[in-house]
């Protein structure tokens, strides 16, 4: 029901997708920086860049979830 939601809502697989993307290079950007700051911070900014990286296969998976809602609507059998 969430996957019609968001597509009745104007998102498609691919946004998804990107976002995915999109956050693995966050996460990246993140603990490359996380070695520029000072020891007593470090600790914080490593935790920041591991949760973003946690969300790429949410991401990846609520696309996917909506594309095979868009395949199944397509399909003129399941009317």
């Amino acid at each position: 029901m969430l996957s019609k939601r968001l597509h009745d809502a104007g998102f498609r697989g691919w946004h998804f997708h990107s976002g995915a993307v999109g956050s693995i290079g966050l996460c990246i950007g993140l603990w490359i920086r996380a070695k520029t700051v000072d020891q007593d911070e470090r600790g914080n900014a490593e935790r920041r860049a591991l949760f973003v990286g946690l969300w790429p296969p949410m991401f990846w998976l609520i696309g996917d979830t909506i594309e095979r809602w868009e395949q199944r609507r397509r399909l003129p059998w399941r009317r």
